[in-house]
């Protein structure tokens, strides 16, 4: 008589295993991000390793995350390898869990996430959900980034995967990438290219000082405005607009390329 069905199997490898060791940065290097918000990180990384922004700090706006990822996929629903992951951790690993962007279920709550806090984690990014939201919250210190909450709990029977490239949001995240987060959403540092990055931070921050400065007072010129409009050929037009008493010709319509 046949009985379990082969196919719900669960085949270890590629899918359900768990890598226990990975390469971090150097501690400096993390921390020295952590002077950087995560709009200037994304521009200098052309504003393609932003994730989602569905993707939200559920917790506190005040919350930051600067740190490795320690990389989890599970079947939506799941959460047995998030369990899983509490062991593999070390202080101050961000646990980012690809859960497919599901709506089904959690994939935790407030009991994995006080867990997770006492072993060392900096907090949990989630393409997905959470439960027990209020809970969570009340723990003050512990960042959970996630597209939303709802009252549905998850399952703990695999398949997953703990250290292997995911995607979050989006964004490709391999083990060991940087994961900066603040109010302003989320964005991966590939570990390969941080150094050099930072190197790169750290110019721009400098060189970027005076025009901001100067900003700041109101002394800015939209000249390189009109550069741009000028060299693609963009008709200006003066509108059927009376000026009315203080304005300017010139706020009703800016002759750019000769077109009137």
């Amino acid at each position: 008589m046949a009985n379990k069905p082969r196919s719900a199997s669960l085949h270890p490898g590629p899918g359900f295993r768990v890598k226990m060791n990975i390469e971090r940065l150097p501690a400096d290097v993390m921390h020295a991000f952590r002077e950087f918000a995560t709009p200037d990180i994304s521009d200098l990384l052309n504003r393609l390793y932003a994730v989602d922004p569905e993707i939200q700090c559920l917790t506190n706006p005040a919350h930051r995350i600067c740190g490795p990822a320690l990389t989890v996929k599970v079947f939506p629903g799941d959460n047995l390898m998030v369990h899983k992951a509490l062991d593999v951790l070390e202080p101050g690993d961000v646990i980012v869990v690809d859960a497919g962007g599901s709506r089904l279920n959690a994939v935790l709550g407030d009991l994995i996430s006080t867990k997770a806090r006492h072993r060392g984690a900096q907090g949990f990014v989630i393409d997905g959900l959470v439960r027990d939201l209020p809970s969570i919250q009340s723990l003050n210190d512990f960042p959970v980034f996630a597209r939303g909450t709802t009252p549905i709990g998850p399952l703990h029977r695999g398949p997953g995967e703990i250290n292997f490239p995911i995607a979050c949001g989006g964004v490709v995240i391999n083990p060991g990438d940087l994961v900066v987060g603040d109010a302003a959403g989320l964005v991966v540092v590939p570990a390969s290219i941080a150094h050099e990055l930072l190197q790169r931070l750290q110019s721009h921050a400098a060189s970027n000082a005076s025009y901001l400065e100067s900003v700041k007072q109101g002394n800015f010129s939209n000249a390189w405005v009109d550069q741009i409009l000028t060299v693609t050929g963009c008709p200006v037009v003066r509108g059927d607009v009376t000026p009315s008493a203080g304005m300017s010709s010139s706020a009703v319509a800016t002759n750019v390329n000769g077109v009137v």
